[in-house]
């Protein structure tokens, strides 16, 4: 071998044998698949710390050369990845054919680390987190495990949205953009009314024991609540006749919150109570921390997640607005995903 090539080689031998290092590792085709990040102990803004924690998360799609295609979409309030591989494909929220997509399991949703599978910290023992604690956490999965140090887009529906707010305001040079759907900068009254009122009911109910159950309780109330509000009167009436009345009630009776955990609940409705952008200051000093280029999507009948905040802090930092007018309440991405679909994929390609 000629003194040329030997130096080629050697060049890429060293190159190859840095590449798990650097976090360029080749790795094989395991779209959806779910991983997990182990990242220790996790501190928290209280000062507490979550052990062993660790997240759930799932992949499609592959970095391009330049590693710049990278979409984050943490998941929805009791929300799992594998439930977030409906909005993932051509033609629909997202497409992997363009982007690395990284569903994330945000902490408290029975994937992640949880009170319902903590070893060290079961139940009513697992500490009290915010949705600041849980994207402190999706950043060290991000630059730690996937070795990522900027990504093009962090997405997210509902409580996913409200993630991508504090994303957007906690780590503003991490990524290009920004698009919250259904989610908010902060509640306000009629969102803290709502969500106290789930807290309250699984609380009250005696099935909670404190958090110290041995078989998760179904908490029909907090599901009751739930379903009051996912929707509009209108639509409610509409897509639940009179004659299956008994039916459906029996049946959220009987299963209420299940499969997900109580406490799991309570924590994650926790966060979105507690939820506030702007750490005890102003929207507008929040507002002014923003470099993203941002879509705010709202629901303009949202019973959930009141429009009024997340269409404020829009106006605040410049976004693009899309307001979905249809009466589908806070299940408007799925209603109306023939027209909010589009929107986001043209937005995520620059338009």
């Amino acid at each position: 071998m000629q003194k040329s090539g030997l130096q080629s080689f050697l060049f890429l031998f060293a190159c190859i044998a840095a590449a798990p290092v650097l976090g360029w590792t080749q790795q094989p085709n395991t779209d959806g698949q779910l991983k997990f990040a182990d990242l220790g102990a996790c501190k928290l803004v209280s000062g507490k710390q979550i052990d062993q924690c660790r997240l759930g998360y799932r992949t499609w799609g592959s970095l391009s050369a330049d590693r710049s295609n990278a979409v984050l979409f943490p998941t929805w309030f009791s929300g799992t990845s594998a439930q977030l591989a409906g909005q993932v494909g051509a033609g629909k929220l997202v497409d992997p054919a363009k982007y690395f997509v990284v569903a994330i399991d945000a902490l408290s949703d029975g994937i992640s680390s949880s009170p319902s599978n903590s070893a060290t910290q079961h139940g009513p023992a697992f500490p009290a987190i915010t949705m600041q604690d849980m994207v402190n956490a999706e950043y060290r999965l991000a630059t730690e495990t996937l070795h990522l140090s900027h990504v093009h887009a962090v997405m997210g529906i509902s409580m996913g949205g409200q993630q991508t707010f504090e994303w957007m305001v906690d780590y503003p040079d991490f990524m290009d953009e920004a698009i919250p759907i259904v989610g908010s900068p902060r509640p306000n009254s009629r969102d803290l009314l709502l969500h106290r009122a789930a807290i309250d009911a699984i609380r009250m109910d005696p099935a909670w024991q404190h958090g110290n159950y041995t078989q998760p309780p179904a908490e029909p109330e907090a599901e009751l609540i739930w379903q009051l509000n996912l929707t509009t009167p209108e639509n409610f009436a509409r897509t639940h006749s009179p004659a299956d009345f008994a039916r459906d009630y029996a049946k959220w009776e009987s299963t209420g919150i299940l499969p997900s955990d109580a406490n799991d609940w309570l924590a994650q409705l926790g966060a979105i109570v507690h939820l506030d952008v702007a750490h005890g200051g102003s929207l507008a000093d929040a507002a002014r921390r923003v470099k993203a280029r941002v879509l705010v999507v709202s629901s303009a009948q949202d019973h959930m997640v009141n429009p009024q905040p997340p269409l404020e802090f829009a106006r605040l930092i410049g976004a693009k607005t899309l307001v979905l007018e249809g009466d589908c309440g806070h299940e408007a991405t799925s209603c109306e995903a023939a027209k909010l679909d589009p929107v986001v994929r043209a937005f995520l390609d620059g338009d």
